[in-house]
Parts: C-alpha cells; structure tokens; sequence
C-alpha cells in the first residue's frame, strides 16, 4: 500500500499493514519511492502521513481513543 509524506508528497510504500491499520502504532515501517529506486526501510511517523490524493489518513488508524472523541 502506497502513502505520501504530507510535507513531500513523496511516495512511500508501507511495508506493514497491520501496523498503518493499528491506532496504537505510532509508526510504519516503509520505503520512500524517489528517484530511480525504492530506498532501505526506515520508520515513518503517521502523523506526517496521508493518502496520495492528499486526504488525511482515518482517525480510526492514528488515534486509539477514537470512540470517545465522537
């Protein structure tokens, strides 16, 4: 699955789904895809994290308190 760096743009295909769809992850482990070739894994913050389209990621991802927020 594919993200965007908010502050970029730049593609970065997560590694780890489980850990993109866990509210209590505070990160994901993926490649930067710039340039000619996908760089090493490194960790990525979700807070800094959206879809390409430029939409923020669900709450229900990034907030383990999501329910009560209502």
């Amino acid at each position: 699955m594919f993200v965007a760096e908010k502050a970029t743009g730049h593609l970065i295909e997560v590694l780890d789904t489980q850990a993109l769809f866990d509210p209590h992850m505070p990160e994901v482990r993926g490649s930067l895809h710039y340039g000619e070739e996908a760089q090493d894994p490194e960790p990525f913050a979700k807070s800094e994290l959206a879809f390409p389209s430029g939409e923020s990621l669900p709450r229900c991802w990034t907030d383990p308190d999501y329910r009560r927020h209502g």
